[in-house]
């Protein structure tokens, strides 16, 4: 890895819409380095994507987000990987983790409810014949998501009394 192409990785991590040109302005560099380097590190899998970050309580859209602990029995050979591979392959997962503590692996989906995720976890999930258990965490508010500050500060709505 290049000292560009993790000053380039330092930039867009938190702003993927800035352009190959601007991003050459930042970094004092030449835009035709810039696009290269962003060219090889996605031909290369170091950048896997492009997302756009949205607070879904702003658009009246229902969406539940939920975090699931999953505790399975490692295959021999394997380890968590085929277990890991068939729970992501399902289209209401958004991302599965190797985790460490009392769980293996932490699954995280959306639903148009609470009820829809539950029915996901027990009639999907749950009946993976490597599944131990599962603990499902609903999100009710997010504060903060991949760096970036969803609430807005507190600001005092009241009126100013003088004499």
């Amino acid at each position: 890895m290049t000292v560009l192409e993790e000053k380039i990785l330092s930039v867009i991590e938190k702003n993927s819409r800035i352009d190959a040109a601007e991003l050459a302005v930042v970094l004092g560099t030449e835009e035709i380095e810039v696009h290269n380097a962003m060219q090889h590190m996605e031909e290369e899998g170091i950048i896997c994507g492009y997302h756009t970050m949205i607070d879904w309580e702003k658009t009246g859209i229902e969406k539940v987000t939920a975090l699931i602990e999953v505790r399975v029995t490692p295959q021999r050979g394997k380890g968590f990987d085929d277990i890991a591979e068939r729970i992501y392959k399902y289209p209401e997962v958004n991302a599965v983790y190797l985790i460490s503590g009392g769980y293996d692996l932490l699954v995280t989906l959306e639903g148009k409810s609470l009820r829809e995720v539950s029915s996901f976890v027990s009639s999907k999930l749950s009946t993976l014949d490597t599944v131990i258990s599962t603990a499902t965490h609903f999100i009710l508010r997010k504060y903060k998501d991949h760096g970036t500050i969803m609430t807005r500060p507190y600001e005092d709505q009241r009126e100013i009394v003088s004499p």
